[in-house]
């Protein structure tokens, strides 16, 4: 018989997956959109009935909350640049954001806003570089 392993549940890059499907996150740029909820979570297979999770630097399907009324309800893709969840760098430091933060960018990759609010992580902008041009901290 194999022990069980204790601890937390690391996600596809050895990193805690903060988001899963259903999670709202606050948009970080200026496209328009100021909430979005997670509906997807392209290239994670997982078990039976076991949520997906997403991380840092992950991309995820959302559908729009809040924000204009032109983008309410539209289903679009978004990248994950903060997460409230403590994740494990490569150094041994723990790091957390005080919120779930993402930037919805187009099909091909580049972002749809012209600037980014608030700090974005380094794991993200290793990535996404064409985020990581508009984002005013890098973290």
């Amino acid at each position: 018989m194999s022990e069980k392993k204790g601890g937390a549940a690391l996600g596809r890059f050895g990193r805690v997956a903060g988001v899963t499907i259903g999670t709202n996150l606050k948009v970080a740029d200026n496209s328009g959109a100021k909430v979005v909820m997670v509906i997807g979570i392209p290239g994670v297979k997982s078990r039976l009935r076991r949520r997906p999770s997403a991380t840092v630097g992950d991309l995820v399907v959302v559908t729009v909350k809040k924000g204009t009324t032109e983008l309410i309800g539209q289903v679009l893709q978004a990248v994950v640049i903060r997460q409230r969840k403590p994740f494990r760098r490569s150094d041994g430091r723990w790091l957390s954001f005080e919120d779930n933060a993402c930037v919805i960018i187009a099909p091909d990759g580049t972002p749809k806003g012209t600037e980014i609010r608030g700090p974005m992580a380094r794991e993200a902008a290793e990535r996404w570089p064409r985020i990581a041009t508009l984002a005013s901290i890098i973290v």
